[in-house]
């Protein structure tokens, strides 16, 4: 069992889902250390959709594990909902990622001998107020592939179970690292307004990690980082609907 840490309640916005204070990653010591971030700070809003965008190793996807409770920082505070993660022990993230986070990767990570409906139950069946498996997979498009096993979907059907499985526990944030990097154009926009009608309809805070430029433009906010460092923050006035994407 963790030990009780003291845990500090954020004074930033209240109207801040994530509050970021110096988060900083470094992998290693001494010459051959590899510092991932270097002190970023940051305030994102509640139901938000958010761009990531950078080179490889600019420090997208360490932010992204660090605040989703998949990795540890090495300095600095992230806040969620005013509660400090980065003092939270094992089992306290574990509650923290079971409750309130999703995430979402570039591959697909479906259970090959279990149908779509199948797939988005392995969540149904251990959240707190899930969706049903059947309304989740038709808020993705999918309501008339229930009963279809992975091998009989496309590479975008089976991204978009993913998303389904992914919505089902209603969390309060999707975390998608290149979720659209291995499809064409066409499928990717399909996955792209899945995601988007995720957080309209429910609200949800959505980070998305991409390479392609031009999905910046469906988002609220535009974070880029280079080296370690943000480097752009930049709003985003006028979202653009996945379908108008010019890739």
């Amino acid at each position: 069992m963790d030990p009780s840490p003291t845990v500090q309640q954020s004074d930033h916005d209240s109207d801040a889902l994530y509050s970021i204070r110096g988060l900083t990653k470094v992998y290693g010591e001494g010459p051959s250390a590899v510092h991932a971030l270097r002190g970023v700070d940051l305030e994102l809003p509640k139901s938000a959709m958010v761009v990531l965008l950078g080179a490889s190793g600019s420090g997208k996807s360490t932010f992204l594990n660090i605040i989703g409770g998949l990795d540890d920082a090495t300095a600095g505070q992230v806040f969620f909902e005013g509660t400090e993660l980065t003092a939270l022990g094992p089992s306290q993230l574990t509650e923290y990622r079971r409750n309130s986070v999703s995430f979402v990767f570039q591959f697909y990570n479906l259970v090959a001998s279990l149908t779509a409906r199948e797939n988005v139950a392995l969540i149904t069946e251990i959240a707190e107020n899930p969706m049903t498996p059947q309304e989740a997979l038709e808020m993705v498009g999918l309501g008339n592939r229930l009963d279809h096993f992975p091998s009989q979907l496309s590479g975008g059907e089976q991204q978009r179970v993913a998303i389904a499985r992914a919505i089902a526990k209603r969390p309060k944030v999707m975390l998608c690292d290149e979720p659209t990097g291995a499809l064409d154009s066409q499928t990717g926009v399909k996955v792209l307004e899945a995601l988007d009608l995720v957080n309209r309809e429910l609200g949800t805070t959505t980070l998305l990690i991409t390479h392609n430029v031009v999905i910046a433009d469906m988002a609220d906010r535009l974070l880029r980082f280079a080296d370690g460092t943000l480097v752009e923050d930049r709003a985003n006035p006028d979202r653009v609907a996945p379908a108008e994407l010019k890739w």
